[in-house]
């Protein structure tokens, strides 16, 4: 069931606000769906409110584009701040947003989008990359062989893309499922402290 838009200032609708519900109706529905009319009846209004903001659907799928790689751009900084962590600590926090039911469907409807729009392919792509990199960083640590570290991180990488669009058939790993991933992967780079007697 759609949700009625928060609108960003006002009463009048932002490119922003347009942004989003549109994004809402792409995870709701996929790409094919998201047209004016669809937009306009997520949103609450009329589509004069639609024209003063773009031109046409054209410039409605840029600007959603652009809403979502802003958002990706955020959450891509937030990762970057894992450097600070041990390396086991980092690659939980990576896994533990698997678990995470909320994003899923975004990524799901955005990867099927970037097989059509050349700008959600290169966000996607760039922050694929980006996230293969601090995995591999960190197995390198854990781990001291590079090539070692390159072929887990690909495993890895690849197993979280399958599981955005496998998840719904396939069993959810649970936290300590992936605490045995994690004994797979390699040990614990900080000891633990000892247990006082």
């Amino acid at each position: 069931m759609a949700t009625q838009v928060r609108r960003s200032r006002g009463s009048r609708l932002t490119a922003d606000d347009w942004a989003a519900a549109a994004l809402d109706v792409l995870v709701a529905e996929g790409i094919g769906a998201v047209d004016i009319n669809a937009v306009c009846r997520h949103a609450g209004v009329t589509r004069g409110s639609f024209y003063w903001h773009f031109a046409d659907l054209a410039a409605l799928h840029a600007a959603m584009a652009e809403h979502w790689s802003a958002q990706t751009r955020e959450v891509l900084e937030q990762l970057a701040e894992l450097d600070l962590l041990p390396p086991r600590e980092r690659l939980r926090a990576m896994t533990m947003r698997l678990l995470d039911d909320s994003n899923w469907g975004v990524e799901r409807a955005l990867r099927d989008w970037a097989r059509t729009e050349p700008t959600v392919a290169e966000v996607i792509a760039d922050g694929d990359r980006f996230v293969f990199s601090l995995v591999e960083g960190a197995l390198l640590e854990l781990r001291g062989d590079p090539a070692e570290a390159r072929v887990l991180a690909g495993l890895l990488v690849y197993a979280g893309i399958g599981f955005a669009h496998g998840r719904s058939g396939l069993p959810k790993p649970t936290a300590e499922e992936i605490e045995r991933l994690f004994d797979l992967v390699g040990p614990d780079a900080t000891p633990s402290s000892p247990t006082e007697s």
